[in-house]
């Protein structure tokens, strides 16, 4: 049976989302990355990267959320759009923008907003800049797709989901009256029973939720090199 080692942030919900969708057996495994779940030797021979989510699929280890989703995607012939060369071309575009560019800036951001000191003016309007712009370019796209790839709900769409429905923790309450697209698409997708069922995971184990000293230096390595 699939392993699927997560916790509650997005990247991880993306694969729920696929898995309840599709209602792929599994054994939900928690990694508690506020107490360094993620660096234990067990888990660092399925993701050496020491993130998740990742999948243990009888064996064959694949980890980082997107590329979960278009392995398991290709795997069950599920959620994939039409095969064109078009369409081909648009899942890998949009599926690695969200991967290099709207994940990462928007991880960034909320790093910068919620965790890191506050004199630190540059890299928080960086990042903020950068997020909104990478919801610009979705807006935009979207104004003229029902989804993400065409009129087929796919694997891009999930994978813009992980991350739109945090997006008021990343810019502010505000942003989807600046980005009402990329609104009416989040909603659709929020709408959706397994959407439901997804954003349950995190509530069937116990996870840490206090940001203390400990889980800072574990979760923001470069603190616990300085101190040393």
């Amino acid at each position: 049976m699939l392993k699927f080692y997560f916790n509650g942030a997005p990247n991880p919900t993306k694969v729920a989302l696929f898995l309840e969708e599709t209602g792929l057996p599994c054994e939900l495994i928690p990694v508690d990355t506020r107490k360094g779940d993620q660096f234990k030797p067990e888990f660092l021979k399925v993701n050496p990267n020491g993130k998740v989510p990742a999948i243990d699929d009888d064996g064959v280890f694949v980890f980082d959320s997107n590329a979960i989703l278009l392995y398991l995607a290709e795997k069950t012939g599920k959620f994939l759009a039409p095969s064109t060369p078009k369409n081909r071309a648009d899942t890998l575009s949009w599926l690695m923008f969200i991967a290099t560019g709207l994940g990462p800036y928007s991880g960034q951001a909320v790093h910068f907003k919620h965790a890191a000191p506050k004199d630190l003016e540059y890299a928080h309007n960086r990042y903020q800049y950068e997020a909104h712009r990478h919801y610009k370019v979705l807006d935009a796209h979207l104004a003229k797709s029902r989804y993400m790839v065409g009129d087929t709900y796919t694997v891009v769409d999930m994978a813009f989901w992980g991350w739109a429905r945090m997006a008021p923790y990343v810019l502010g309450d505000d942003v989807f009256a600046k980005y009402p697209n990329v609104k009416r698409l989040l909603d659709e997708i929020s709408a959706r029973p397994a959407a439901a069922r997804a954003i349950t995971y995190k509530d069937k184990f116990t996870f840490k939720t206090e940001m203390d000293e400990e889980a800072r230096n574990i979760m923001f390595g470069h603190l616990k090199t300085k101190a040393a």
